[in-house]
């Protein structure tokens, strides 16, 4: 039996609930879960518990978590601070559908913490976000035209759904119309002179350039600062918007996100995941006149306003509560956690491709701060620079290095996602994913 079929096996033979789980749910759930990308072959184990940087599944395995609710948990799983939090709000309401003084202290966290956050506006999901930003900078411009890059993922809003995986000229889904994405380019990531062409090309409706500072679907790539100040020259001479989509970064590159880290200002900003610390919260900031757009009180008719309602659950104060805590345990220890999970994060990047290169195999992990994706180099691949890079890696081998990690050593990643750190991990799990890297490269097959 060769080594592919050795671990699938194993991993079967673990995961006998999981597997009953699985098809029991698929029954009823397409695909037996609610999110494609937690979905990996032959069928994913179920969660039964996590805390800390572990997670159990549902025939007890424990599995040391680098997936950390899609990069969510900075501080792991239930943090003690945090369940003290909502433990003593719970008794106090959770949905009041109203106005409430939680949602104005977390707003004025992030306002003092994030450059570009001059206003803030609570909604639920990363898709809501980037989808109300897209709106606002078309409201604030009367310009149609988005330039997004290449590779970048915003969430399943239909207008942003365009060129997310290869190739990028055929439509990411059944079911989108053409008329959404018909106002969407397409420029390439770090590439200057291509993306001041597309620029160029549509400058007169123009309305905003989106972008994740580190692309996280895409590969984990950083922008280069130099990319990121062209972008927001590019913008300021056009009267464009240049919208920083911080759902991954925010809160995790630094305390004020890789707006703080690049020093590169935009005029809208998405957040989420970490701002919610494990439970859903998002938001739109970004320039007071812009956001202006969308007051209330302001009193204007609606062919003058932005129509951004932020949805039932937004302001939920059991989230609110979760959010403050986290920003404040952040801000209260900024320095030694983000020099921390920085200085680890190199520490793992580094010694897991010297690693494979002592083994024979090229690998390039990218990511910067506590985010990376360990990339297996094709035979005409030198490095990871792009989205087209990533297409164009050894997916396959990619894919069963993470799922032997998961079958063989309890270690979790989604296989193809981005990898994350928490104040919860240790070197010595860096140790552990090392020593396990070792073992697959001993016994796949090249």
């Amino acid at each position: 039996m060769d080594a592919k079929k050795t671990v699938d096996s194993l991993y079967r033979a673990k995961t006998k609930k999981s597997y009953r789980m699985f098809l029991d749910a698929s029954k009823i759930m397409p695909g037996g879960q609610s999110h494609n990308a937690r979905f990996f072959e032959p069928y994913p184990f179920y969660t039964a518990k996590a805390r800390g940087k572990y997670i159990w599944d549902l025939d007890g395995n424990r599995y040391t978590d680098y997936w950390m609710g899609h990069t969510a948990l900075i501080f792991g799983h239930s943090p003690a601070f945090l369940v003290k939090a909502l433990r003593g709000q719970v008794p106090n309401g959770l949905l009041y559908g109203t106005p409430n003084r939680f949602a104005y202290e977390l707003a004025a966290i992030v306002n003092k913490a994030v450059p570009g956050a001059e206003s803030v506006r609570f909604c639920t999901t990363g898709a809501e976000a980037t989808m109300y930003a897209v709106r606002l900078a078309r409201g604030f411009t009367n310009k149609k035209t988005i330039v997004k890059i290449a590779g970048g993922w915003h969430g399943y809003n239909s207008a942003l759904t365009v060129g997310v995986s290869s190739p990028y000229e055929v439509p990411e889904s059944r079911g989108l119309v053409s008329d959404d994405d018909a106002r969407v380019k397409l420029a390439a990531f770090n590439d200057i002179e291509g993306t001041k062409e597309v620029l160029a090309e549509n400058e007169v409706d123009l309305a905003a350039v989106i972008l994740e500072p580190v692309m996280g679907a895409g590969g984990v790539l950083p922008a280069d600062a130099e990319y990121l100040r062209f972008l927001r020259d590019a913008c300021s001479k056009v009267g464009a918007l240049l919208i920083f989509d911080e759902i991954i970064t925010g809160f995790r590159l630094a305390l004020g996100g890789a707006q703080e880290y690049y020093g590169v200002k935009p005029d809208i900003t998405t957040l989420g995941k970490i701002l919610g610390g494990g439970l859903p919260v998002s938001a739109v900031a970004g320039r007071g006149d812009i956001l202006e757009l969308i007051d209330a009180n302001l009193h204007k008719e609606k062919t003058e306003r932005v129509w951004i309602g932020g949805g039932t659950f937004s302001e939920n104060a059991l989230c609110m509560k979760a959010g403050i805590s986290t920003l404040e345990r952040l801000v209260e220890h900024k320095k030694e956690i983000y020099t921390h999970l920085a200085k680890m994060g190199e520490k793992l990047r580094k010694s897991v491709d010297k690693t494979f290169d002592e083994q024979g195999y090229r690998t390039h992990t990218t990511g910067i701060g506590s985010l990376f994706a360990t990339h297996f180099l094709s035979e005409n691949q030198n490095k990871i620079t792009s989205p087209s890079d990533v297409n164009s890696s050894d997916r396959a081998t990619e894919k069963q290095y993470y799922f032997s990690l998961i079958a063989k050593h309890g270690i979790y990643f989604i296989p193809g996602h981005i990898g994350a750190l928490s104040t919860s991990h240790s070197e010595s799990d860096i140790s552990k994913l090392v020593v396990a890297s070792r073992e697959f490269a001993k016994h796949v097959s090249k």
